[in-house]
């Protein structure tokens, strides 16, 4: 089977697939990752580097363009917590984007506020990312190597 084959495996691989890959992505960046025991609040590890400060991340994954949301009680927005969003086109390596919840605090049309007020709405309150073609430069601005530039200290030369 050619590599980098996304549509022969399932939903629930290719989620196992982009979090592993994120985890991988972290340790070649010198970060320590702890994976959590249950995946009952929505993080699913946290990670540091050296004596820093833990990051908490998500990772969500798409194989086409569309929409990835994570429920607000679940995503604090706060320092220290990233969405990682890998998506998956047909014979390439994942792109991989590392986003600051903090983007939310300004939502606008690619990171969406979703409240879900009213009656009749039965949805949770959701943050969102609308990932499309024409989003992608907004998106391109947390490729994972841009955003892990910045967590990351320089090495003194």
């Amino acid at each position: 089977m050619p590599r980098h084959t996304w549509k022969s495996l399932n939903k629930q691989q290719v989620g196992a697939y982009a979090e592993y890959f994120v985890k991988m992505e972290l340790t070649m960046h010198g970060f320590q990752v702890y994976s959590t025991e249950v995946d009952d609040r929505g993080i699913d590890f946290v990670a540091r580097r050296d004596a820093d400060p833990f990051i908490e991340v998500q990772v969500k994954s798409l194989r086409t363009m569309g929409y990835v949301f994570m429920q607000k009680t679940k995503f604090p927005l706060r320092q220290g917590t990233y969405l990682a969003l890998c998506l998956f086109t047909e014979g390439h390596q994942p792109k991989l984007f590392l986003v600051p919840a903090t983007v939310w605090l300004t939502p606008n049309a690619v990171f969406v506020d979703r409240k879900y007020e009213g009656d009749g709405m039965k949805s949770k309150p959701e943050w969102g990312i609308n990932v499309s073609q024409k989003n992608m430069l907004e998106l391109s601005k947390y490729a994972f190597e841009s955003t892990i530039d910045a967590l990351t200290p320089q090495a003194d030369e």
